[in-house]
């Protein structure tokens, strides 16, 4: 059985997409190769076309690249950066953040579908961070994202799944991916995502703080695959009371 992530048309074998804003450079090849991520997200700042620190050159060619508009707080910014991304073969897919709010560092959802919409008619394949909220993935989807990415927690907090029932109720109702992105601290967090049912998860804190970070990559990436096929297998049923495995009686008898 085939179990492929597709995003606007495009597919993925992995479910593990990895933030590289808190790496060495040297270290982002082995973190790929270890988490086995397929998808990677980058700064544009750190794409430093022509210059001596360039993160494209650490990371493997086989990768798509998801370049994120880290920085911009407004719609127009977040299309400015978008552009000159591309204008720099970064590709067309792009991860649209827009943050005003700089103490909790929540995403600007209303500005966020603006830009959504005039990145998803320029051609570009639009997967917008967003704070959980049903109408707003409306009408991200709408506006023509091809994934949605909801928060799990802030952005760099490592507290995992403190906005889950959301989470769950965008996983029910939106018709493109749900990937959750921000905040999750530990693989288990990861996999239990996984179950829930959501396409695919996005970590760059709790690798890149990790002690061996090449290791808990790997980890994670065995964890989200745990979880999607606990999904695909359909979880077991939870009871309220006990229930014995085997008979407790008749074993016995003649």
């Amino acid at each position: 059985m085939t179990d492929q992530l597709v995003i606007g048309g495009h597919t993925f074998n992995s479910r593990f997409i990895l933030g590289s804003g808190k790496f060495s450079l040297e270290i982002v090849k082995a973190v790929v190769e270890n988490g086995g991520a397929e998808i990677v997200t980058l700064a544009l700042r750190r794409a430093n076309h022509g210059g001596e620190e360039n993160i494209l050159d650490y990371i493997p060619k086989n990768i798509t690249l998801l370049p994120n508009t880290s920085g911009a707080r407004t719609a127009e910014e977040a299309v400015k950066i978008a552009r000159l991304a591309r204008e720099i073969n970064c590709g067309n897919f792009i991860k649209v953040e827009v943050i005003r709010d700089s103490k909790y560092l929540f995403p600007d959802n209303y500005e966020t579908i603006k830009a959504t919409e005039i990145l998803a008619k320029d051609g570009f394949v639009v997967m917008p961070y967003m704070y959980p909220d049903l109408n707003v993935a409306r009408d991200l989807v709408s506006a023509g994202a091809a994934a949605v990415m909801p928060l799990a927690s802030p952005i760099g907090s490592n507290k995992g799944l403190c906005t889950r029932d959301f989470i769950e109720i965008l996983v029910s109702e939106i018709p493109v991916p749900i990937i959750v992105d921000a905040g999750i601290g530990r693989p288990s967090q990861a996999c239990e995502a996984m179950e829930m049912g959501v396409a695919a998860v996005m970590c760059n804190t709790a690798v890149a703080t990790a002690k061996n970070i090449p290791l808990m990559a790997k980890a994670f990436g065995q964890a989200i695959a745990s979880g999607r096929n606990a999904y695909l297998a359909g979880l077991g049923r939870v009871l309220t009371h006990g229930e014995a495995s085997s008979p407790l009686t008749g074993f016995l008898e003649d």
